[in-house]
């Protein structure tokens, strides 16, 4: 039990970390001259997601993390333990 509940918490992990990379170095570095093309707030959107977007995407997985780590547990909770 615990094995797979490790493993697929490390996926979960891996997962939305990789999410959040793409989207802070991602989307604020690499892509940043491209997504200046785009406005929002009357911002370029290369600068807001390096300034403002990285943080609330942030903010957003954390509550992802909450709702999928509650899913994980109650799915693990629920199944019989095997002891070895």
């Amino acid at each position: 039990m615990h094995k797979n509940y490790w493993r697929s918490n490390l996926k979960i992990v891996s997962i939305l970390l990789t999410i959040w990379f793409l989207v802070s170095f991602g989307f604020g570095i690499i892509w940043s001259d491209f997504l200046d093309q785009f406005q929002i707030g009357g911002f370029k959107l290369g600068f807001w997601f390096a300034q403002q977007g990285s943080i609330y995407f942030f903010v957003l997985l954390i509550f992802i993390y909450i709702y999928l780590m509650n899913k994980l547990d109650k799915k693990h909770k629920d199944s019989p333990e095997k002891e070895s």
